[in-house]
């Protein structure tokens, strides 16, 4: 089968599962032979969800720029996924459990940008003025696998790396910050602190995960723009979440987002 057709072919049956809410089996021989190919079966699967209850992509999220996540993954490099409109949610939002297949979720330091970031070589200081608002953010992520330890990473990247959506903080004008590097960040359940982090922690600096991006973005012909959201990295070792709970992230100087899932 031609690159072009088996790109298709992926990023239909991947649509079409998540759609569906079905646990996604490891394609063998169908899945990507490498990261660069994974991403395009990626763009191809955003192309099927614009047209669907996801919308349009409105942004991206990064995994594995922590310590923590990389050890749980076992994946040694960050990893960019796309972030959609119609699972984008404001602080207080309820969610249904049933809506996913295994819901977890994650503590994030989240930017919008301001500007257009298209240059090549981007770095911590270069994206710093692009950003025009910083939030407290919760990812959400789901598990949609049969087993997602044996369907490797170029699958997992093809199918947007565990995203499911977000929940954003209130925005907040960068300038008045204090460094992000040094923001402690923590995650509850049900009023339960189950993991803390700090900003530091996501590849030295936040904006170290935001320059990645850019450079990666541009590469594959898809450059940031203003508007965008940027989930930069999970401060905390993804936690499950049973339904019917309220999670609660908590991060210095940017304030506390929350999210019930709802049984049913």
């Amino acid at each position: 089968m031609p690159e072009t057709e088996a790109i298709d072919a992926l990023a239909e049956t991947i649509a079409t599962a998540r759609l569906a809410r079905t646990p996604l089996p490891a394609q063998g021989g169908k899945a990507p032979p490498d990261v660069a190919q994974a991403y395009a079966v990626q763009g191809a699967v955003h192309r099927r969800l614009a047209a669907s209850r996801f919308g349009r992509r409105s942004g991206w999220k990064i995994g594995c720029t922590t310590p923590v996540m990389q050890d749980y993954l076992g994946i040694g490099h960050p990893c960019a996924a796309g972030l959609f409109a119609g699972s984008s949610h404001a602080s207080g939002a309820v969610l249904r459990h049933g809506d996913f297949v295994r819901v977890g979720v994650e503590c994030e330091i989240a930017v919008r940008l301001a500007h257009d970031l298209a240059g090549e070589g981007a770095t911590a200081d270069s994206v710093r003025g692009a950003v025009g608002a910083v939030m407290a953010a919760i990812e959400i992520v789901d598990d949609r696998y049969v087993d997602w330890q044996t369907i490797g990473t170029p699958m997992l990247i093809a199918d947007d790396f565990f995203a499911a959506g977000c929940v954003l903080g209130a925005a907040l004008a960068p300038d008045a910050l204090p460094d992000l590097a040094g923001l402690h960040g923590r995650t509850l359940v049900d009023g339960v602190e189950v993991g803390t982090g700090v900003g530091a922690d996501v590849l030295g600096h936040p904006y170290t995960a935001l320059a990645w991006l850019a450079d990666h973005a541009l590469a594959r012909g898809e450059p940031l723009r203003a508007g965008e959201t940027v989930l930069l990295g999970s401060l905390v070792k993804t936690q499950w979440v049973p339904p019917g709970a309220t999670v609660r992230v908590e991060i210095e100087a940017l304030g506390a987002v929350e999210a019930q899932f709802a049984v049913g």
